[in-house]
């Protein structure tokens, strides 16, 4: 093998600088749960026959965290001063692997719109993405990201949370599980869910509490449409 050098790229760049700006300031601890998500594609595909854009797992996902952040609302927060700022509205950013580097475009006002609107809003933005057409507003206001390499085969991850955001939830591909349930053992989708969160703005409890009603709102997905 030949040693060659590669020059990083703006991105990459301004990616490195904040990365280790977070892993230096943010105190992170990890939670992790398993959902099983077995009823929620069955939901995803019933929903938007009729709409351009069917909603995604992704789209699920970003709902169930808007929806538990309105009720742990620190999970909006963001550290200024002496103070925990909470945001006006849950706006939730999405990792995008873009063909010049990771980005992170945001839903904006998840919970003010239905998700058929979310599953547009974030259709239109990874399409901006990929084709090196996202405006800085684009990027701006996001209180949490959701990072999701299922697609990839891997199983679970934990991510490095953004500054100026209170948390980042990682998603792995969902798996085949035998799982006892009421009506005998069933094959079932299992996701491993891990949320990475900044210990200055939540504390252990506060932040499982808010993970298990993410998981909670996506084994009963029909609640969020």
């Amino acid at each position: 093998m030949i040693e060659t050098t590669e020059k990083l790229t703006r991105i990459q760049k301004l990616i490195g600088t904040r990365m280790l700006q977070s892993k230096r300031t943010k105190p992170c601890f990890y939670l992790n749960v398993s959902a099983d998500v077995t009823d929620m594609a069955v939901v995803r595909r019933s929903v938007g026959g009729g709409a351009k854009v069917r909603p995604s797992t992704n789209d699920f996902i970003i709902r169930a965290m808007a929806l538990a952040a309105a009720e742990y609302p620190l999970m909006a927060g963001e550290i200024v001063g002496d103070y925990i700022k909470i945001a006006p509205q849950v706006n939730i950013g999405l990792a995008v692997a873009a063909p010049y580097g990771l980005v992170v475009p945001v839903v904006k006002n998840i919970n003010n719109i239905s998700i058929i609107e979310l599953a547009q809003q974030s259709t239109e933005l990874i399409e901006k993405a990929k084709s090196n057409k996202l405006a800085p507003a684009d990027l701006e206001g996001a209180c949490m990201t959701l990072s999701n390499l299922g697609m990839m085969g891997i199983d679970r991850f934990i991510a490095i949370v953004s500054p100026g955001q209170s948390g980042i939830i990682s998603v792995g591909r969902p798996q085949d599980a035998l799982v006892a349930t009421p009506q005998g053992i069933q094959s079932r989708k299992i996701m491993a869910i891990t949320l990475a969160a900044d210990h200055r703005i939540v504390n252990g409890d506060y932040a499982a509490k808010f993970l298990v009603k993410a998981k909670d709102l996506l084994e009963n997905a029909g609640q969020m449409i």
